[in-house]
């Protein structure tokens, strides 16, 4: 993306470019590939005094880089969870698939067999398109076939196939969107308010897919781990948990020891949500909130601990918060491993 050919071992090069923020303003900035010595590595630099979006609180901002030619770029800065997943939406990728290029073309990004999978479960259906339920399940079963993946190998690294399964459902489902939606995009719509409706629908489901998708392969993680837990009941104000260990009866009673209640959300992003789950069980003092949220600030980080929210996040995603915090977040298997101390 920065030149047309990639750096040598052993020199350095650079590029001058210009970048449109925001459509607002612009800076003349410089690619630069540092190879001489130990250095191997890329940058972007040169932004210019006063650039806005190099503080402490765009940790967890998502950067994108828009290529216009070789020498004009266009940036963005995405702050809010929900600009965020409006853009996942928009270019139909998952919150894994970020820290690179967008690919093309769908063949591109997976195995043969999980594509052919993924074909015969399409060619099966009779309706237009599946609940979120129903996709989630057979991207599962279709990446675990592909790949031959056993419940032994799942539990010895839950957080590894837990990423793997949301890659492959959102692969699964740029399948059945591009089936579906192939005659439509090759007829010229009729008036702009037949395209703005379809534009609409499409985004809309999948938004919808994207809100349900984290949930279901969690669900389907901790009944392989044969933990106790129940789904979405109802606790104080009307408010619905995603996960509570181990069921809404042990909640209700007085008697049942605190200490083994535990309350997990899941929220693909949360750097503004995750205050929304504070009051979702009075009861349980910390609240649990498994995330694909890759970095927050150091001064999110300080405030959630002092709300007694503590994060849960994919293992390879650990390195992408502050050293000093780390500690402090959860990895999914350690998550797995202290629900069952708790119901032994």
């Amino acid at each position: 993306m920065f030149f047309e050919t990639p750096g040598e071992k052993g020199t350095n090069k650079d590029h001058f470019v210009t970048i449109k923020w925001q459509d607002e303003f612009e800076t003349s900035s410089r690619f630069i590939y540092y190879g001489v010595g130990t250095r191997d590595e890329y940058r972007l630099t040169r932004f210019g005094k006063g650039f806005p979006f190099l503080t402490d609180d765009n940790v967890g901002d998502l950067l994108v880089l828009v290529k216009k030619s070789s020498d004009f770029f266009e940036g963005y800065v995405l702050s809010s969870d929900e600009d965020i997943e409006d853009f996942f939406a928009a270019v139909n990728i998952s919150s894994t698939e970020t820290n690179g290029i967008i690919p093309k073309q769908l063949e591109q990004t997976f195995e043969d067999r999980l594509l052919q999978c993924f074909l015969a479960y399409v060619r099966s259906l009779n309706i237009d398109f599946p609940s979120t339920i129903d996709l989630a399940t057979n991207a599962r079963k279709c990446y675990m076939t592909s790949y031959n993946i056993t419940p032994s190998q799942i539990k010895s690294n839950p957080d590894k196939q837990i990423l793997n399964w949301i890659e492959s459902e959102y692969d699964l489902f740029k399948t059945i969107e591009n089936e579906r939606y192939a005659e439509i995009i090759r007829t010229p719509f009729p008036t702009v308010e037949d395209l703005v409706k379809t534009a609409n629908t499409i985004l809309n489901r999948r938004k919808s897919r994207a809100g349900r998708s984290l949930e279901h392969h969690l669900e389907e993680m901790f009944k392989i781990f044969e933990l106790i837990f129940q789904t979405q009941v109802t606790t104080e104000n009307n408010k619905k948990p995603d996960f509570l260990f181990p069921n809404i009866e042990s909640y209700n009673d007085p008697n049942f020891d605190d200490k083994k209640l535990i309350f997990l959300a899941s929220k693909t992003t949360c750097k503004d949500r995750w205050r929304q789950i504070l009051n979702e069980a009075d009861r349980i003092r910390t609240k649990h909130l498994f995330t694909l949220q890759q970095g927050i600030s150091k001064n999110q980080l300080e405030e959630m601990n002092q709300y007694g929210v503590q994060l849960v996040v994919p293992k390879s995603y650990l390195s992408s918060f502050p050293a000093e915090h780390r500690s402090k977040i959860l990895t999914l298997e350690q998550f797995v491993g202290l629900v069952h101390t708790k119901q032994a």
